[in-house]
């Protein structure tokens, strides 16, 4: 995700909350972002959490006991972390002409960071951490969104959660165990000021649909071998090209509820897919979501149609998880045969209802898929003839999630079984293949 991020120094000691948040709304407004509230995240060096936490058990070894303490000090406290968001929440709302939300999909972030710790000061933090445990998976703020650190600076976490519930602890109740070994005075100075980094983006917004492709020289994703691109296009980049740049994001994820192979077509309802918009700038509309779908339609060269595009939520994405480990998908293979096709064949195929098959991982993707070996339904299948050829016929089938389809037909060597080939008793080959459907109930017609 590409974002802001900037370093913004205080002029003196004197500056105000008040013109902070002048700074941090110029820096918003010129990232033109369109939003109708904001939720602010801080984050704050490690040592300012800690040194509020050895102040906190001073007083409790202290004033423990006193009355004052016990029913006011610990929950009407409030944390430096909480003090600086509360100071800088009313100018920005003023600022920004929007209230401050917990749940807005709109974030912006201050990242407060300090030269690194002495060895005093590293002591300190290496003892706290041996009396407990670490916390784990959370990722620096600079890594995250550039992959790097602004020299001699330490951030602390990025996660709200985990920096929140370090911060919150010693206000939630000091625990009775607390090794007094952990954290002892007298604290050391901080000599050096903050450095404060800002940053301000848009969580992922999901516009989905169906889609429909009509080639059979145009893959699902972007495909390149060795600099050389394969097919003459891809359906991420003809739908997720057009959505990114009405959206103002800086870049797009494309998923779909699976996917055909690039010399196969999807006809039928089209096949479910999501387009992930990173840092969206603008959240479009409905009246722009149908002029993007009307875009995308009316392109010259034809080669992929959408349907039924929407904004959905992150209950959207589930959905289509969901739906892709149980739906089932239609088939029209056009099969050849060594001998005459037969009215027995016929019988012999469209007879067959839930057959399982067996299918071990086909030669054509060993190179990158595990050897294994799966059984799959053919839920049915019947033959339509071609008038003037007695070797030619399409298969028409409906299968569970997953099956290969072009094994099923000429058996893979053996690979599948049973097979066309097999059940028919012939050799069997697979000439074209169409997608006519895939059974889900995301993103049909309302």
């Amino acid at each position: 995700m590409k974002t802001l991020v900037l370093p913004i120094l205080l002029k003196n000691q004197n500056d105000s909350a008040d013109e902070l948040a002048v700074s941090i709304a110029n820096l918003v407004k010129k990232e033109g972002h369109e939003f109708d509230n904001f939720s602010l995240e801080v984050s704050i060096p490690p040592v300012i959490a800690e040194n509020e936490h050895v102040v906190l058990l001073y007083m409790k070894k202290k004033y423990g006991s006193e009355l004052w303490f016990q029913e006011k000090f610990l929950s009407e406290r409030i944390s430096a972390k909480d003090a600086l968001k509360s100071s800088l929440c009313n100018p920005l709302e003023k600022l920004l002409d929007v209230k401050s939300s917990g749940s807005s999909t709109f974030r912006i972030r201050l990242t407060y960071a300090q030269p690194r710790a002495s060895g005093k000061n590293q002591n300190i933090t290496k003892r706290s951490q041996g009396c407990k445990r670490m916390r784990t998976g959370t990722e620096n703020i600079f890594s995250t969104v550039h992959g790097s650190v602004v020299d001699g600076i330490e951030c602390s976490d990025i996660s709200t959660s985990e920096a929140d519930a370090g911060i919150r602890k010693p206000s939630d109740g000091l625990q009775d165990n607390e090794n007094s070994d952990c954290f002892k005075f007298p604290l050391e100075k901080v000599n050096q000021p903050c450095h404060l980094a800002f940053l301000c983006y848009r969580t992922h917004i999901y516009i989905g649909g169906r889609y429909l492709k009509y080639s059979r020289n145009v893959s699902q994703t972007r495909w390149i071998i060795d600099d050389e691109r394969m097919g003459e296009a891809s359906v991420e980049e003809i739908i997720g090209g057009n959505i990114l740049p009405m959206c103002l994001g800086d870049n797009y994820k494309f998923h779909a509820a699976g996917r055909e192979d690039i010399n196969v077509r999807m006809l039928g309802s089209g096949r479910p897919f999501l387009v992930e918009i990173q840092n969206s700038r603008h959240v479009p509309s409905e009246a722009l979501i149908k002029e993007i779908e009307v875009k995308i339609n009316n392109l010259e060269n034809k080669l992929v149609r959408v349907k039924n595009l929407k904004l959905v939520d992150s209950h959207g994405w589930s959905l289509m998880q969901e739906g892709e480990e149980e739906k089932q998908k239609q088939y029209a293979a056009l099969v050849w045969i060594d001998r005459p096709l037969k009215d027995e064949d016929m019988q012999a195929i469209s007879s067959l209802k839930d057959k399982k098959i067996l299918q071990r991982t086909p030669i054509r993707v060993l190179h990158r898929r595990s050897p294994l070996e799966r059984e799959k339904i053919i839920h049915w299948m019947k033959i339509e003839k071609i008038a003037g050829s007695s070797q030619y016929f399409l298969l028409h089938l409906c299968t569970q999630a997953g099956t290969y389809i072009k094994e099923f037909v000429h058996g893979d060597l053996g690979r599948t079984h049973p097979s066309v080939g097999s059940i028919l008793g012939c050799r069997a080959e697979i000439l074209q293949l169409d997608v006519t459907e895939v059974k889900m109930d995301c993103f049909l017609d309302e």
